[in-house]
């Protein structure tokens, strides 16, 4: 009753404070709206401008690996493949590389160090996707196809089941190298979340760990990755949307090439890639119709990788 008393005898609130609080509250709903808007205008965009190729290939066009202007057949399995393929290879490339950065910053680096080092990391997230084109073309292809690649293929090329994905020919540009400039591109952004949020693990338990004998990797196994990795997540899924959209730099060293081929070495493509190289010499309306397709299905690739990191985080945020 007290409470209630001191409740009802509270001022009320100024007519100004309850207006501002009122015009806030429409504000942050009407942004919230526009963005909603704005997706969904690109994404039925993208359906009508998509429609002529899904009518005409239906649903095989997403299987097809056809891909012929000339005879206006067209298919987008080649690209997805690549899509998917070149991503997958960065993830693998980037993110053991990326905690190991983030361990090191946060654990054994000198302090005076942890500010330079970070800084410089930090630095390739600025480097436009053009320049990293042009140096997986001009420097890493070669060394790819004159060191790397006859290596892979001498050695893991000659394993029984995985040799698969090491046979052919050294060509320098492929899906391997579209792979590492991905990594290469992915790692900065994994790298400053995964710092951060270890840097948000409590100092108390790090030496309540320490002070039981625990070395420093069971207390990075058992206590720093556990606490994070609701951010662990988090930022590996921004590394993958950066792999799966990136479309420049794909382009210089992935070869361009729409087939599927179980080797890494093999040239291939990838969704952005193929608009970015064929958009503007789409000669018929069904050819244009195809490649608005590959953005539409590359907007349906990363919403489901979207919904995946919120049920990944949700998954362990309960656990």
């Amino acid at each position: 009753m007290s409470g209630l008393g001191a409740a009802a005898g509270r001022p009320p609130r100024p007519a100004r404070t309850r207006f501002g609080d009122r015009l806030f509250i429409l504000l942050s709903r009407g942004s919230a709206s526009l963005v909603v808007a704005v997706l969904g205008g690109v994404l039925v965009a993208l359906a009508l401008g998509a429609l002529p190729a899904l009518r005409e290939f239906g649903p095989e066009f997403v299987w097809s690996d056809r891909w012929s202007p000339a005879k206006d057949l067209f298919g987008a399995a080649a690209p997805i493949y690549g899509t998917l393929v070149t991503s997958a290879i960065a993830m693998v490339i980037a993110v053991p590389l990326s905690f190991g950065i983030a361990i090191f910053l946060t654990e054994l680096c000198p302090p005076p160090l942890r500010r330079p080092i970070g800084i410089a990391i930090e630095l390739l997230a600025g480097i436009p996707s053009i320049i990293y084109g042009l140096w997986g073309f001009f420097v890493l292809a070669p060394i790819m196809q004159s060191t790397i690649q006859p290596a892979l293929i001498a050695t893991l090329g000659n394993l029984p089941g995985i040799g698969v994905l090491f046979k052919g020919a050294p060509y320098g540009v492929g899906m391997l190298t579209a792979g590492v400039v991905l990594a290469i591109m992915a790692l900065p952004f994994i790298t400053a979340v995964t710092r951060d949020v270890f840097a948000t693990v409590p100092a108390m338990l790090r030496e309540a760990a320490y002070g039981v004998g625990m070395t420093t990797w069971e207390v990075i196994r058992h206590i720093v990755i556990p606490y994070c990795r609701t951010g662990l997540v988090g930022g590996i899924m921004l590394g993958l949307g950066r792999a799966l959209g990136e479309t420049m730099a794909v382009t210089f060293v992935i070869g361009n090439s729409h087939r599927i081929a179980a080797s890494l070495m093999a040239p291939a493509t990838t969704i952005s890639a193929s608009i970015a190289n064929e958009f503007t010499e789409a000669t018929s309306p069904l050819y244009t119709a195809s490649l608005i397709a590959l953005g539409l299905i590359l907007s349906v690739i990363t919403f489901f990788v979207l919904g995946l990191a919120k049920w990944m985080i949700q998954r362990s945020t309960f656990h």
